[in-house]
């Protein structure tokens, strides 16, 4: 096996590309539930699984990702994640019924769930430290801007195409980079044949899987089952940490829980917790309110939000190149006051609010959080040790998942508590859904003053001489 010289990039723009399509279909469905429900004849409860399903896969497959990563080649990951996902694609545009496309958005997870952790210790392996800023503002368009871009997409196809073509417009691209990469990519790294300890699997699969669902069912009547199966959740999560805590007495846990050793990963993590979960909440809640509060088209919802995505891409490399300059304070603080101003106009929204209005704390929103993912994911993973990079990339994967699930689940409580609260007293639905949904803006932006506290922990950059930040995985 050959090994990846140490400033060959090549490789890291063949993984973006093909990241940044199998990250995209995990928003892509947000614009297609209200068509689905008609043409398969399904309710919303039902349609949800759609979403709920692919997140649910990618919270059980990303903790044992770290494990296959360390056991095979790049060339090997990277095939089978592609042709996983292309295969799910392809059933998902052939679906003949709703349970059919639901298995085939559990393919399209589980290649998905490998793809961004491979990018990502891939990168950390090969890109010298003082690159690593700009390199990572390349992977942020396939981190940040292809699920903030995936319901943009899905309302340009929709006014025009079935849903169908969401996956057949994905599926030529999808098997275009498989025939071109799979030929050219180079290993990064030695394999190592460690075996896999199937009691944490089972318990990642039972803890984090209950848990993800439990909270994209938040809102069903069946309070004591959500009860239950967050409770199962929260069992399962605490057995597996336990279980790991056990395992790296011998140097062989699923996932290297001592990574979190590291305080500048471990307040990072936290933060980009706080950030995913708001991002996430706040594009559902922009979703309701566009096209259940104002009656805004999927062509027009999807417009008004990808000059926001299409603004954390353009800007990816500019603000690496920023961080390998400046370090990490002088986009942090910026970007965590200007989300948290997005937020805050966001929880004023009315029923007659311009469009223009929006459209601009949208990008603001976006541009804040492209300031700080950037940095974050750069010193996160920077202030490790190479061999736990692939342990650390799938921590932040698997945190993303839950905190992505635990952020939509807040918001839609609030709204739903409040808007109920407001009828109960008498209010008109309209009048009481928009005062539910500016209440869960509000609670984005309590997480965005969080998130803001926390990074202000985090120093300027983390370099090579920072020896008290890196992590001894052997201690």
């Amino acid at each position: 096996m050959t090994e990846t010289a140490p400033r060959d990039y090549a490789v890291l723009r063949w993984l973006v590309a093909a990241a940044f399509v199998v990250i995209l279909n995990e928003t892509i469905m947000m614009n297609a539930i209200p068509r689905l429900m008609v043409d398969l004849s399904i309710t919303e409860t039902l349609a949800q699984w759609l979403s709920t399903a692919f997140m649910l896969t990618m919270a059980v497959v990303i903790p044992i990702t770290g494990w296959f990563l360390q056991r095979v080649t790049t060339r090997q990951a990277y095939a089978l994640a592609m042709v996983t996902f292309c295969t799910g694609t392809l059933l998902a545009a052939v679906s003949w019924s709703f349970p059919v496309l639901v298995v085939a958005r559990v393919v399209q997870a589980s290649a998905t769930a490998v793809m961004m952790p491979l990018l990502m210790t891939t990168l950390m392996t090969i890109v010298a430290p003082g690159d690593r800023g700009r390199v990572m503002g390349l992977v942020s368009l396939a981190m940040s801007v292809a699920p903030a871009l995936g319901p943009a997409v899905s309302g340009v196809v929709l006014q025009f195409l079935s849903w169908r073509w969401i996956f057949l417009v994905v599926l030529p691209i999808a098997v275009t980079i498989v025939v071109v990469v799979t030929r050219r990519i180079r290993n990064v790294g030695e394999p190592n044949r460690t075996p896999v300890d199937w009691l944490s699997a089972l318990f990642a699969a039972l803890g984090f899987g209950a848990l993800v669902y439990g909270l994209s069912d938040i809102r069903s009547p069946h309070v004591i089952v959500v009860v239950v199966t967050l409770a199962v959740g929260v069992l399962g999560v605490t057995a597996f940490v336990m279980r790991q805590l056990v395992l790296q007495r011998s140097d062989r846990p699923l996932l290297d829980l001592r990574t979190f050793r590291s305080r500048v990963f471990s307040i990072s993590i936290a933060a980009m917790a706080i950030a995913f979960g708001a991002m996430m909440g706040s594009m559902l809640l922009l979703q309701l309110y566009l096209q259940h509060a104002r009656g805004a088209s999927p062509l027009l919802t999807g417009l008004l939000v990808m000059p926001g995505g299409l603004a954390m891409g353009l800007l990816g490399p500019a603000i690496g190149r920023i961080y390998d300059r400046h370090g990490a304070r002088v986009l942090m603080l910026p970007g965590g006051s200007l989300v948290v101003l997005a937020m805050v106009v966001f929880a004023t929204v009315g029923g007659t609010t311009p469009y223009v209005i929006v459209l601009l704390a949208h990008v603001g929103l976006s541009l804040g959080l492209a300031s700080m993912f950037t940095p974050m994911f750069t010193m996160s993973l920077g202030s490790l040790q190479p061999h736990q990079y692939s342990h650390g990339s799938s921590l932040l994967g698997t945190t993303q998942q839950v905190a992505g699930a635990f952020g939509t689940a807040l918001v839609v409580v609030v709204l739903t508590s409040r808007a109920a609260q407001l009828t109960a007293q008498g209010m008109d639905g309209q009048g009481a859904y928009l005062d539910g949904l500016r209440w869960a803006f509000g609670l984005c932006v309590v997480l965005a003053v969080a998130m803001v506290g926390l990074i202000t922990a985090l120093p300027a950059r983390v370099t090579a001489t920072s020896q008290d930040e890196l992590v001894d995985a052997h201690v």
